[in-house]
Order: structure tokens, then C-alpha cells, then sequence
């Protein structure tokens, strides 16, 4: 299953090459792979590489949410190209149940593109996942660039709106069964007991 993330959070397209998230079966679990331009714009977090990073979204990052669309369950997923990641559970907009999970995550990159591999384990994702969206930020100060997989239409934007990746209204539908077959049921995860 790909996804090219080709607009700006509000709607233009972008003018470099997109953005993809790629996801796939891995043993229990997902694995997302990414392939993106590489800004190194800002400069890379103040922690080691491999580890959590509380903040991560103020520098340059993937984001992927995977969202209970009934519940408002989702798991927001966090990959930076200098190895750092957060891993996010909410329940509610913004309402963090959850967060600096550890995760599996290896990177490479060249001085213009970077490829990451996480291993999203089936404990993270809410039951019944049914929609996603995913974004992409680089740049500093006025070159602050966020971009979106599923944008806010330009028709609906308002007047100084703000990027905001928690809009769960602009999320589009996502099956798992497509990508792990008709036959596949969900695994019940600890995280998410009711």
C-alpha cells in the first residue's frame, strides 16, 4: 500500500518530488517505509539517534495517524531522518493516553534524499482502525514548509487557519484488510483495552 504525499497542508502541490509512505506486512505488526527529500532543515534534534524525542514535530519529520474514526483512537507515528521517532497514542483530539513508546527504526539517507523503516507493532494501531492521513514538515522560520497527504480543501480554509495535523475530519478511509487480506482480524492490544 503507497501513499505520495503531493499538496501543501492547505491544498497547492508541492514543486520537489513527493513524499511516500509505503506499509507492509511485517510479523506482528506493519512495517512503514518512507522515502523523502532531505533538507537537514532544521538541523537534527538534541538526542541520540534511535530513541524518542519528545517534540520531534518542531523539526524535520513524517507524521502518519492511523485513527479510529467512531472512537477517535489513533496512533500518531513520528519519523525523523536523523534516526530520532515519537511514537503518540491518543484518545480524543490531542488528548495524549500514551507517548515515547520504544519502536524499531533504522535510516539512510544521502545529501538529498533519506529512506526509513519502521515496525509498527499491531499493539500501537487502535481496533478497528479506519482512516489515515500523513504529513511531511521541513524548513525554518518563514520557509516552514507542512505538507499533507489529505489537505484542508482550499474552499473550507478560513481566514489566518494555522496547519493542524489533528484535524480528524480530513481523514480519508483506510481498510487493513486490503493490505493483510479479507480473512484478517485485527489483534486485541493491551494499549487499547476498554
Amino acid at each position: 500500500m503507497e501513499f505520495k504525499i503531493e499538496h501543501t497542508w492547505n491544498g497547492f502541490p508541492v514543486f520537489h518530488d513527493p513524499v511516500i509512505i509505503r506499509l507492509a506486512p511485517a510479523n506482528a505488526g506493519l512495517f512503514m517505509d518512507v522515502t523523502a527529500p532531505f533538507y537537514n532543515d532544521p538541523p537534527a534534534p538534541p538526542s541520540d539517534p534511535g530513541k524518542p524525542f519528545n517534540g520531534l514535530w518542531d523539526y524535520e519529520v513524517i507524521e502518519a495517524f492511523f485513527l479510529n474514526g467512531q472512537t477517535e483512537q489513533y496512533l500518531e507515528v513520528e519519523l525523523c531522518p536523523h534516526g530520532q521517532y515519537l511514537i503518540l497514542l491518543l484518545c480524543g483530539r490531542r488528548k495524549v493516553l500514551k507517548q515515547e513508546l520504544p519502536l524499531k527504526f533504522e535510516v539512510s539517507r544521502t545529501s538529498t534524499q533519506w529512506n526509513g523503516r519502521a515496525h509498527l507493532p499491531w499493539s500501537y494501531l487502535p481496533p478497528a482502525t479506519d482512516q489515515f492521513n500523513a504529513f511531511a514538515i521541513h524548513g525554518s522560520g518563514e520557509a516552514r514548509t507542512y505538507e499533507a497527504l489529505y489537505p484542508v480543501p482550499q474552499h473550507e480554509m478560513q481566514k489566518d487557519q494555522q496547519p493542524d495535523f489533528h484535524r480528524l475530519e480530513y481523514f480519508k478511509c483506510f481498510n487493513l484488510k486490503t493490505l493483510m487480506g479479507q480473512g484478517w482480524k485485527q489483534p486485541v492490544s493491551v494499549f487499547w483495552a476498554p
